[in-house]
């Protein structure tokens, strides 16, 4: 579009897609190392000057500073010596995230700044600030459209957290800036912002909020999206740029960036797979919040890798077994997802997984620190891995009312996920004699039992009841275990005052009364599988008409594509009993 002058015309242009919601924003006001506050450039001396000046700052940098792979290196090379980590898990969403832990473990001082005490970063901090959540905030974000936001805080900052520039300040004061960084509220480093970004502009530079320069606290408070550039001269504000030309050069021409390839992660005979890491539908980043509602955790419940049926049975790879995936730099272990949804040669694992809930499944240990040269940008689309069938010799589910303590279990494989009155486990053992042991283990202190076991075929069934509570149930076999998960954990949140009841727990399936959802496909509304084929053979033949009578794509919707997939699997085959 920039080559054959389409840029800003309707339709056209740069989209950027990012994984935070103010990627934006954080950009605005310098928080990358390459750049100052308000588009302003390290390395460009006039920019230079305008801050140095606007800040009365005796010395100001000349070069950019280290992008995040070059700094953990940094600190893994002794170069820096102390770390400020705020708001964000290195340890699990880095590119070679084993080399980052070990970069922080020799690192001399650590900070971490965050609103939860057990993430894997913080083992290594030294120092541990609590810090405000997005919900106790207050300032603005900005989305891309160039549309700034003002974000209110609605709930009140629990115990001694703080907000992060609250953070900041203090530290700042105590260096002995105290005149500089004397702030009282986020109206305050607003209007300075918006000095900042009208300082020796005068159209030369893109960002421009001048008209807020003298912004109150009063106004601040509310303060109405509005798009940028917004001068204090009141100019007509710009919807669109470069429509017409008039690029933020010094002779308003574009520019192309001449970029060279890096050494790319090719496949080879040791690593044949090309794997993509990304998200999932109901998790977010390193799952530090998401992981603690059950019902984000219903859809999927353990972390996985998609491999194709080809590749799979190529492999030796059997559905809902376990692979072990690795690269140069590492190796994970989880669940395989046989799906067509992945073309042969490439494997896809999710990057929400950590040792908080699993017990080896932080992907980004294998992705290396290849960059593009330009941007810094990681390859975490393109890891040249290896994939091969863990051999278990028993697989196993638990759900318990109390968290269990599995990172001394022995335990091969462990995944665990929060669920409606307590917690579900899937487990994997190389022998039948550990699975066992750990039961053994867990069921010590429990009087009120049932137990099934049938030798020739190693199936082992064990629940154990509180009063008329189920406590936990413990189900293990020599292949993937196959029960009514969901059934399962909804069992401990009702009574079993009946013997048959507690039966029905043993056989890890509801009796022909009880219905059971299947695995949930609808977080939101809660709603399984089997209920949206149900609404199917009842005549539901389309999302919406899934909608009316299930609830389930209702609300956020994202699940309607798989309501959809479930359609066009299901509906052929009812059409068929009916024929």
């Amino acid at each position: 579009h920039l080559a054959t002058g389409r840029i800003g015309k309707p339709g056209m242009g740069p989209l950027s897609l990012t994984g935070q919601p103010n990627a934006m924003g954080g950009r605005e006001v310098g928080g990358l190392a390459n750049m100052l506050a308000c588009h302003m450039d390290i390395e460009n001396p006039a920019h230079r000057d305008v801050v140095k000046d606007f800040w009365k700052a005796p010395v100001i940098a000349e070069k950019q500073g280290l992008k995040a792979v070059d700094m953990f290196k940094a600190v893994d090379e002794g170069k820096i010596k102390a770390i400020w980590i705020m708001s964000t898990n290195p340890v699990d969403s880095m590119p070679d995230a084993d080399g980052v832990a070990k970069a922080l473990k020799k690192c001399p001082f650590v900070v971490v700044s965050d609103i939860l005490e057990d993430t894997d970063t913080l083992t290594y901090a030294h120092v541990k600030l609590p810090a405000a959540a997005w919900g106790e905030k207050s300032g603005t974000v900005t989305n891309s459209e160039r549309r700034v936001s003002r974000q209110r805080a609605f709930l009140q900052t629990p115990g001694n957290a703080k907000p992060d520039w609250w953070q900041l300040a203090q530290l700042a004061q105590r260096m002995g800036h105290d005149k500089a960084f004397r702030w009282e509220n986020p109206s305050e480093i607003f209007a300075e912002y918006a000095r900042l970004s009208e300082q020796n502009n005068d159209g030369a530079r893109d960002f421009d909020i001048g008209a807020f320069s003298e912004i109150s606290c009063a106004k601040y408070d509310k303060l109405e999206p509005f798009q940028w550039p917004q001068t204090k001269q009141g100019s007509q504000p710009q919807t669109r740029f470069f429509s017409n030309g008039g690029f933020f050069t010094p002779d308003r021409k574009g520019r192309f960036i001449e970029v060279k390839a890096a050494a790319a992660s090719v496949t080879n005979e040791p690593y044949p797979f090309i794997l993509n890491t990304g998200r999932i539908r109901d998790h977010w980043h390193t799952m530090t919040r998401t992981a603690r509602t059950p019902r984000l955790s219903s859809h999927y419940a353990e972390p996985f890798c998609e491999i194709n049926p080809t590749d799979a049975k190529a492999l030796g790879v059997i559905d809902a077994g376990l692979v072990k995936v690795s690269s140069p730099t590492g190796e994970i272990l989880v669940r395989a997802l046989i799906t067509d949804r992945i073309v042969e040669g490439q494997a896809f694992v999710p990057i929400h997984w950590t040792d908080q809930f699993a017990s080896n499944a932080r992907v980004d240990k294998l992705v290396h620190t290849i960059v593009d040269p330009f941007s810094g940008q990681p390859a975490s689309k393109n890891v040249a891995v290896k994939i091969e069938p863990f051999q278990a010799s028993a697989f196993a589910f638990l759900v318990s009312r109390t968290k269990p303590d599995l990172h001394v279990s022995n335990a091969d494989y462990w995944a665990m996920a929060k669920c409606e009155g307590g917690w579900r486990v899937e487990l994997a053992f190389e022998t039948h004699e550990k699975a066992h042991r750990f039961a053994g283990c867990l069921f010590a202190r429990h009087s009120d039992k049932l137990a099934f076991e049938d030798g020739p075929s190693q199936r082992y069934r064990i629940a154990a009841f509180k009063g008329f509570e189920l406590a936990l149930a413990y189900y293990s076999a020599s292949e993937p275990v196959s029960l009514s998960r969901e059934w399962l954990v909804e069992q401990l949140s009702v009574e079993h005052t009946q013997s048959a009841k507690r039966f029905s727990v043993l056989a890890g399936r509801a009796d022909s009364g009880s219905p059971d959802k299947g695995a949930i496909v609808c977080s939101c509304m809660n709603v399984g599988a089997n209920e949206i084929r149900n609404a199917i053979t009842l005549g539901a033949c389309t999302t919406d008409e899934i909608g009316k009578t299930t609830g389930a794509g209702t609300n956020c919707g994202s699940c309607r594509a798989e309501i959809n997939g479930i359609i066009d699997d299901f509906l052929p085959q009812t059409k068929i009993a009916a024929e």
